[in-house]
């Protein structure tokens, strides 16, 4: 009997740690979904990392999947000729690492979604130049505040976000 109730309370204590990591994951995954696209800023703190970036560095798909391991993501993205919020710069809690993709990748991966929509307009969006602008403004202003920089040109999702929980 006493090996039947060690086995019981054991499976007992298994179960309420894998009822606890589900609703960690539910949190985080909750959590992202409110902080995505510079969201929620003024609960910024409550996240484990932030990642910054330009349009389609995939900041939205690795919060999702860092959210899924249980790791409360936000992103926000870098605009051309829009400042940071002041919220992210007074931020102390949250790891913040700057996502940043080759110009050229950029504008294959722009131009394949504007084609998705139907947009046949060229734009500063998908022009080289204008990238090539864009992201080495967004690699100064990493260098300038010291965040870890990932390099997303060629990396998946999983990639990234595993490099992501190493940081952490």
């Amino acid at each position: 009997v006493d090996g039947l109730a060690r086995r019981v309370r054991m499976a007992e204590l298994l179960q309420h740690e894998l009822d606890q990591r589900y609703l960690q994951r539910i949190e985080a995954l909750n959590f992202t979904i409110q902080h995505d696209d510079g969201q929620a800023l003024d609960t910024i703190d409550g996240a484990q990392v932030v990642l910054i970036g330009a349009s389609r560095t995939s900041k939205t798909p690795t919060c999702v999947y860092l959210a899924i391991r249980g790791v409360r993501a936000a992103n926000i993205p870098l605009v051309p000729g829009i400042a940071l919020p002041p919220a992210l710069l007074a931020t102390r809690n949250p790891l913040i690492v700057g996502l940043w993709a080759s110009p050229d990748r950029l504008v294959q991966v722009r131009r394949n979604r504007l084609t998705i929509m139907g947009e046949v307009r060229d734009t500063d969006y998908v022009d080289i130049d204008s990238v090539r602008n864009e992201v080495s403004a967004a690699r100064k202003l990493f260098e300038q505040h010291e965040w870890p920089v990932i390099d997303v040109s060629r990396r998946s999702v999983e990639e990234t976000a595993a490099t992501v929980m190493t940081l952490l």
